[in-house]
């Protein structure tokens, strides 16, 4: 048995004024596997009660599948960061609890040091800070080009906002723009495979198939016209990149493909969303058009405050203690990070959006050696987008039913319908 202590950062506990509500961990009636997760539910109050009162629990599917909870930053940072005590190989998402990954070892998502570096390392140069600012103003304008219509009457922010990731990783990685809008459909029904607007067949399973199957289709096809004729793009770097004397096989190639489409569609439209819906009338926009020196603290925060990926799971190597807790090898183990960014041990006054927040030690883009990869793209485009957002645009308004995406995996919008004013001179920009 490997014990891990745990040492908990002394960060300021604020003293919140929650919603009263009955306290979850009371009633065992609450499922963090239903996909009407964020849509329906409310996964902070469960989160927090969990972090009080059983920060490390055994919890069960429906179907009787076992698995234990983290919610604590601390033991997150523990499970996501030794590979020695916790794999991805196995796969990290739970609507495949309990079946291996097929993908692992071959996509970085799901496979382990050395290995995992030896993919990831190339990579990484290729989307580096320096790299990404080559392509700057191509993004930027493509995000004016998205926002453009905001002032002309209701706006769809989530669905803009949805397009956005794609329009940036389908340029990068050279898709052709007339594919931008089903590659997005399809990495949508593969992360929210329950959400009735983006079922693809009769049932969760069977969307889920035709997504996957669409979508290795898809990249298939793209490999094959870069073996004919390589360009400067994402897709001919991977069939560059060299693997201990050998260049990647054509389903890690796909596999790659489809993990770096995902994740870019999984994290930066939903965060800012996720900012829109909840801080229109707290006064944080105008301060932030104000100081728009802040856009990076500003967009870190909006990071921590929509935690788009909810969950990462891992499996336990071997027998661990996690606070007191005996997980066996072998047993599924799931981080909660929008749990995690609200540890009140590591975040003061979590539940507050704040734009000047420092130190912001966040894990929205998750730990260690499987911190997302496609980071700094991501990053770059949310902080031109809230600042040429704030510097063109004020008084927005929410005004219709905002509608979130039915899953358990993704926190995030598919409508969020808004009106919002043209400044009648533009403010200050910074980037």
């Amino acid at each position: 048995m490997t014990a891990v202590t745990t040492a908990h950062e002394s960060g300021a506990a604020a003293t919140m004024t929650m919603p009263p509500s009955r306290c979850p961990m009371r009633n065992a009636t609450f499922d963090l596997t239903d996909p009407t997760l964020h849509s329906e539910g409310d996964p902070h109050a469960v989160w927090r009660a969990m972090r009080q009162h059983d920060p490390v629990s055994r919890q069960f599917t429906p179907a009787g599948k076992p698995f234990w909870s983290v919610t604590k930053y601390d033991d997150a940072q523990i499970v996501l960061r030794d590979h020695t005590l916790f794999t991805s190989e196995r796969g990290t998402l739970l609507n495949i609890l309990g079946t291996d990954d097929p993908a692992g070892g071959k996509q970085m998502a799901v496979t382990d040091p050395p290995s995992h570096a030896r993919m990831r390392e190339p990579l990484q140069r290729a989307l580096s800070i320096k790299a990404v600012e080559v392509h700057r103003e191509t993004i930027r304008a493509m995000v004016v080009k998205l926002i453009e219509p905001m002032a002309d009457g209701v706006f769809d922010f989530a669905e803009a906002m949805t397009a956005m990731p794609m329009a940036v990783t389908g340029t990068l990685m050279g898709l052709p723009s007339e594919d931008w809008a089903q590659l997005t459909r399809l990495t949508t029904a593969a992360i929210a495979p329950d959400d009735p607007e983006f079922m693809l067949a009769d049932s969760v399973e069977a969307t889920l198939a035709t997504a996957h199957r669409e979508l290795f289709a898809y990249f298939q096809d793209a490999v094959h016209a870069r073996q004919k004729a390589p360009g400067d793009d994402l897709i001919s770097f991977l069939m560059s990149i060299d693997l201990d004397g050998r260049k990647m096989s054509l389903g890690e190639i796909m596999s790659n493909c489809y993990s770096l489409l995902l994740g870019a569609n999984v994290t930066t439209p939903h965060v800012a969303s996720a900012a829109m819906a909840t801080q229109t009338r707290t006064g944080v926009f105008e301060d932030w058009a104000a100081h728009p020196d802040l856009a990076v603290r500003g967009t870190e925060e909006a990071l921590r405050w929509a935690s788009p990926a909810s969950h990462f799971m891992r499996y336990a190597v071997q027998d661990v203690e996690l606070r007191g807790k005996q997980i066996a090898a072998g047993d599924a183990v799931v981080v909660w990070l929008g749990s995690a960014n609200r540890d009140e041990d590591v975040f003061a006054e979590p539940y507050t959006f704040d734009i000047r927040r420092r130190p912001n030690r966040h894990v929205a883009f998750g730990v260690g050696s499987h911190f997302c990869v496609g980071h700094t793209v991501a990053k770059v485009t949310l902080r031109l987008l809230f600042t040429e957002m704030l510097s063109r645009y004020c008084d927005f308004e929410v005004v219709g039913k905002p509608q979130l995406l039915r899953s358990n995996f993704v926190a995030g919008h598919s409508h969020l319908p808004i009106t919002a004013r043209l400044r009648t001179e533009r403010g200050p920009v910074g980037y």
